[in-house]
């Protein structure tokens, strides 16, 4: 059971493994783009690619997808990035239970988005669990943890692709153990339990008073969605990537903007340094680029 692009390095290790895969579960094509042409998620183009039974259910309540189970009878059923509650029922099937790849240290970061939130939290790990699932919201017992470093300019989308190759590593490791002998796993502490909520578009505008390093991990954990915002003399400007610096002034307030030192701006603390964005309406483009053409005068401010 998995949906996006993170989930695909772990069908395509099962894929490969000796194991036999009975059976994939996805979310329904959805339209994307400004056409809104029916897209497939990127599990089902993999799955149709090995000749895999795909089944897109709209829901999994009221015992929607038993006669998939009674058909496959899994021993084991994987999850990766699905996009659905497992009601019990689904839980309770498999032999071996349902095992969850989650991309965090858990009980760190439960939920939606644990990879932006460790970012944007400027958490010095992260990582991959694999978890025996349980009814709760990613409560249930750890099996395997892998940690990594997040890098220093590393952005969210950056680790996300590492953590899914990671992840598809860990998930190997993992049912190779299961296969040998069944673990319950070791529970959660929840003292240590924090929860990513959702990405919104809301959170995205940068608030200049705060510092400009947690400022720097906003953009970070914000790129490539939904992309870090401001706006200068009303207009809306996206901030792919920045680099904290010296500097002082009111936040907010242009304290450099040429062509050959790009765009520095105050913060609460310290000060940024912009070097990719994108005005409405306009291009995704290098800070000193877009400066060439375009005039921000200094002492201007951005966000006010």
């Amino acid at each position: 059971m998995g949906t996006p692009d993170f989930a695909v390095p772990s069908l395509q290790m099962l894929i490969d493994s000796r194991h036999e895969v009975v059976g994939v579960l996805t979310q329904p094509d959805k339209p994307q783009g400004r056409r809104q042409i029916l897209t497939p998620p990127p599990v089902k183009t993999l799955a149709l690619a090995h000749d895999l039974p795909v089944h897109q259910p709209e829901t999994l309540k009221n015992g929607a997808i038993q006669s998939i189970l009674d058909e496959t009878r899994p021993d084991l059923i994987i999850v990766v990035a699905y996009g659905k509650i497992l009601p019990e029922y689904v839980l309770h099937y498999p032999r071996l239970g349902c095992v969850n790849v989650h991309g965090s240290l858990l009980p760190r970061w439960r939920g939606a988005a644990p990879i932006q939130w460790s970012v944007i939290a400027g958490d010095k790990y992260a990582g991959v669990t694999t978890m025996k699932m349980a009814k709760g919201l990613d409560t249930g017992n750890i099996l395997l943890a892998e940690q990594t470093e997040i890098g220093a300019r590393e952005t969210a989308g950056e680790l996300f692709d590492r953590l899914s190759v990671l992840g598809a590593q860990l998930l190997e490791k993992t049912v190779d153990q299961l296969e040998i002998a069944d673990s319950d796993g070791v529970p959660q502490d929840e003292a240590q339990a924090c929860y990513a909520s959702m990405l919104d578009k809301e959170m995205a505008v940068i608030d200049w008073t705060c510092a400009a390093r947690e400022i720097d991990c906003l953009i970070r954990g914000l790129n490539p969605w939904p992309v870090a915002l401001t706006s200068f003399e009303g207009a809306r400007m996206k901030v792919y990537a920045a680099q904290p610096e010296e500097g002082v002034g009111a936040p907010g307030e242009v304290l450099v903007a040429d062509a050959k030192n790009g765009l520095l701006v105050a913060c609460g603390t310290g000060a940024l340094r912009i070097t990719e964005l994108q005005m409405v309406g306009g291009k995704r483009m290098n800070a000193c680029d877009y400066l060439r053409g375009h005039a921000i005068p200094v002492g201007s401010r951005l966000g006010g």
